[in-house]
């Protein structure tokens, strides 16, 4: 270990350490265009290429990090629950005029089986990912677990996210430069829905981050203007799977709760 967990372990995520250095951050155009490919391969259709998706992504470079450690993987119904019980904080869902308003591809009724009633999580799914949280709900998580362990967690940066996703040497994916949907949940082998996580341990970083690609997207610290900010990672929905690139940059407003959308949170080195 890097440095000690001094965190409660019974309230605070499993982390990795993602040790201090240069890594390589961003694309260039080989791997944007590999980006297009395989979406263009999976859905038959060149929406992505056309609106340019993959072009505000950071031209590829060296950057440098301090030391910190980022939980191994995304927040769960259950680790959420023990927030949401102690502090009272409003529990995952969302009411379908706000759901018809976010103007999404989704019908409200696919929202039911991951919104909570109360304070518990839906039966069966304390330990997926939880989702239907903005990016102040993943905050408000934050604060109370660094309250709670004396300890500062946040969200991730997205140069942060991104380091702890691919290693230092800008691999494509966790795993390497090769596609493999194999190795994340993702809509090309299903279950179009998201899973338990920890699962595609194949499907690992360098570092041992778990379910980086693919499961959900993760809101991160950085924001593109305000209001709005990068989420990372890909999602359950996502074929080809080029958007399920760690470099590759999506943006949402910071008051979605998306179906799509969890978080996980890092701790800086004391």
């Amino acid at each position: 270990m890097l440095f000690a967990a001094r965190a409660d372990e019974a309230i605070a995520p499993p982390t990795i350490d993602v040790p201090e250095g240069v890594y390589i951050f961003g694309s260039d155009r080989a791997e944007r265009e590999i980006g297009y490919l395989l979406d263009e391969a999976a859905y038959g259709h060149q929406i992505t290429r056309q609106q340019r998706w993959y072009e505000s992504e950071f031209p590829r470079a060296s950057r440098s990090l301090p030391t910190y450690a980022i939980s191994q993987h995304p927040i769960t119904n259950a680790q959420y629950a023990v927030f949401v019980r102690e502090t009272g904080h409003r529990p995952p869902n969302v009411d379908a005029a706000t759901w018809t308003g976010y103007g999404l591809i989704h019908p409200f009724s696919r929202t039911r089986k991951f919104a909570w009633k109360a304070d518990n999580p839906p039966a069966g799914r304390e330990n997926h990912p939880v989702v239907l949280v903005n990016r102040e709900d993943a905050n408000a998580y934050a604060r109370w677990l660094s309250d709670k362990t004396g300890v500062r967690w946040e969200l991730p940066s997205e140069a942060q996210w991104e380091k702890a996703a691919r290693g230092v040497d800008g691999r494509r994916y966790p795993w390497g430069n090769a596609y493999d949907a194999t190795a994340l949940n993702s809509h090309d082998r299903g279950p179009f829905d998201t899973t338990p996580v920890g699962q595609f341990a194949h499907g690992a970083s360098p570092f041992g981050l778990l379910d980086a690609a693919g499961q959900v997207f993760e809101w991160t610290s950085t924001s593109t203007k305000p209001g709005r900010s990068v989420v990372k990672g890909g999602s359950w929905d996502d074929k080809g799977c080029g958007v399920c690139r760690p470099a590759a940059r999506h943006t949402r407003p910071d008051h979605l709760k998306h179906i799509l959308i969890g978080f996980r949170v890092v701790r800086s080195a004391p």
